[in-house]
Formats: structure tokens, sequence, C-alpha cells
């Protein structure tokens, strides 16, 4: 056996090369990425099993050169991992989530945000009311998701079991029997006080003194929000609004049109105008009207919130409030990313504004 000098013996450069591909024989690998861009591997391997700790823009250079570099395919998107490595999931706790496509539109806007960083969005379906011995769902405590995101839940003891539940938590709107201190987890609203008083105001203004408010406001905290714009409206201008053409107590969840119903028929006289608390409420109201002829000229005035389409005998027809769902679902997204990402983190609410629509009586007030 031949032994060369130790002098002669060539020594391995303890430098890593800054940019290297590797050779088309070889498979690239983790440490390949790191080298590329100047990096930890640890880095590299947050970003591939998608764990939190690492800058939006280092993570997007990290999938961009997994690309080249062919660890990935390069027709993968972002959000592309392999079936090995292990996905987060969040739950989305809804109720009803068909009731509308107001809320669908959020859910989709989620779950196309959260997959394109490598999240699963879990529907996890919540009942409308609490029966004795109702418990969540096992999905929401055996350490199947890492947060929860909650659409659409109204009824207190489901709201207290999900405020229990020890994880990251996002809600859009509570109740106010509920309030934020209590919820242990963000709480994002749609401001509708703001625009509620401006629109009541503008309407007083306008001389429409006799204005009542529909809607049933101890259902929501959003619901309360726009019934005290209302009468923030009149309390401005020394002004009392007249409690009998105001309907806010509680609504039966199927039985909407037969109370509204009942309401206006036992009104003495229908006032000059109804701020209602969403477009769903103002349809129920124009849908009486029309079928038994009460304001053929269509003096009376109908005011909603939510700008939806879906009640087409008020749609593009009323002075409305904009809420755009997809926007609400790109918040929540981020929020519950963000809570996932800084655990411990102080509570936060906040709130949405939105753009008035006028329309009608009041549209040359835009």
């Amino acid at each position: 056996m031949l032994l060369f000098p130790l002098s002669k013996r060539r020594k391995k450069s303890k430098m890593k090369p800054i940019g290297r591909r590797p050779t088309p024989m070889c498979k690239p690998t983790m440490q390949d990425i790191a080298d590329a861009l100047s990096t930890s591997r640890v880095s590299v391997w947050k970003v591939l099993n998608n764990r939190p700790g690492v800058s939006d823009l280092l993570r997007h250079q990290i999938w961009e050169k997994a690309r080249e570099l062919g660890y990935l395919p390069p027709e993968s998107t972002t959000s592309f991992v392999p079936e090995t490595v292990h996905r987060r999931s969040v739950a989305v706790a809804v109720c009803r989530p068909e009731s509308s496509l107001f809320w669908m539109k959020i859910i989709h806007q989620m779950a196309k945000d959260l997959s394109s960083l490598g999240v699963n969005l879990m529907y996890t379906y919540l009942p409308t009311s609490w029966k004795e011995g109702y418990s969540l769902p096992s999905s929401l405590y055996d350490g199947s998701v890492e947060g929860v995101v909650v659409l659409n839940v109204y009824s207190p003891p489901i709201l207290q079991l999900l405020a229990d539940l020890p994880m990251p938590k996002v809600y859009l709107d509570t109740i106010p029997s509920l309030p934020f201190g209590k919820l242990d987890g963000d709480l994002l609203l749609i401001e509708g006080r703001g625009p509620i008083r401006e629109i009541t105001g503008r309407l007083l203004d306008r001389g429409y003194a006799r204005l009542g408010f529909l809607g049933d406001v101890g259902y929501a905290q959003t619901n309360t929000d726009r019934y005290q714009g209302f009468l923030e409206a009149f309390t401005q201008r020394g002004l009392t609004p007249d409690p009998s053409l105001c309907l806010t107590g509680s609504l039966g969840l199927r039985t909407h049109y037969e109370e509204i119903s009942q309401f206006l028929e036992n009104l003495p006289s229908l006032p000059d105008g109804f701020v209602c608390v969403s477009d769903y409420i103002a349809h129920f109201i124009q849908r009486y009207f029309e079928e038994h002829g009460s304001d053929p000229e269509g003096r009376i005035v109908l005011t909603g919130f939510d700008n939806n389409a879906e009640y087409l005998n008020v749609a593009k027809r009323i002075t409305t409030v904009d809420v755009r769902p997809k926007t609400l679902g790109a918040r929540l997204a981020s929020k519950i990313l963000f809570l996932l990402e800084h655990p411990g983190v102080a509570q936060e609410i906040s709130y949405v504004r939105s753009d008035i629509l006028f329309r009608g009586t009041l549209a040359d007030e835009a």
C-alpha cells in the first residue's frame, strides 16, 4: 500500500461555496438551498415544513430557490409541501355557513390565503343553539388544529366553550353579553356605529324626522353598535326617536318575516323611513310593502347594511354600507397566522370601516 507524505495530502476546504448549484446527477438538498441563499439549513427546514420564525422575505426566497434548484417541481406554488411534510391546520368554527354567500366568501378567501402559505383550513360546523350535554367537536381539542377562527356563532354557551379552548382564537363579532375581555382571543368587528350615525343624521337633516330602527340589537355586538349610532344621530340634534317605531328585541331565527310583518301591521301609521340593522332586515320590510301595497309611491325610505346582492328587492336600490367579505377573510387569515407565530402576544380588538353607498333619496349626498 502506498502512503503519501502528510505534507502533500490535500486538505479539504472548510469554506462553503456561495450560490453553488448541485450537479444534474445529484438531488438537491436543504443544505444546497441554504448555501445558495447564505442562510442556515434550519431556516430552510422551517420554511419547507411551514414553521414560524422566518421573515416573509426570506420565506419567499427559500420557496423560489427550492424551485430553481429542482428541490420542488417548477410548476409548484408557494404552498407546495411534500406529502411527508407536516402541514399546519387551523379550524373555522362556523354556524350555518350556507345561510348566506357572505359567509362562504369569507371562508373561501381564508382558505385561499392560508393554503398559499401551506396551512390547511378545516371546516368545523357548530349548531345554532346549545343543548344540554353538547360539547365541541373533538377536532378542536385533540391536537388536529393549532388555532380557530370563529364565524357566525352567537350562542352564549357555545361561545363560552370556544373561549375556554387553550389555543389561539380569532372571532368575527361577538355578543354583548360576552365582550372582548371574556373571549380569550382576538376580536375583529365591522365598524357600524359611525356609518349608521351618518346615514341617520343625513335623513334627519333632510326632514325625515319619524324614523324607526329595525333589528335585534342584542343578537350581536355589531347590531348593538349600529343601534347606538342611530340613537347618537338623534342626540346630536337634540331629538328623541319614537320607540314605538323601533323593533329592537329578539327575533326568531326562522320567523323574521312573520314578526316584522306583525310589527308593521300594528303601527298606527308608517314612519318616514326605517334604518335597518342589515340588508337582510330591509328586504323583509320591502317584501311586506310589496305584498300589502303599503307604500306604492315609494315614499318610505329604507336603508341597510352589508351591501348584500342576495336580496334582489333591495340590492343596488337602498343606501347601505359596503362590507367586503373577501377583505374580512384576508384579515382573519392574517390574524390567526400572526397568533400562531407569536404565541402569548397581547390580545387585540380591531375594527374594519366600510364605505357608505348612498342611493335613492340620499344619492346626491355622496
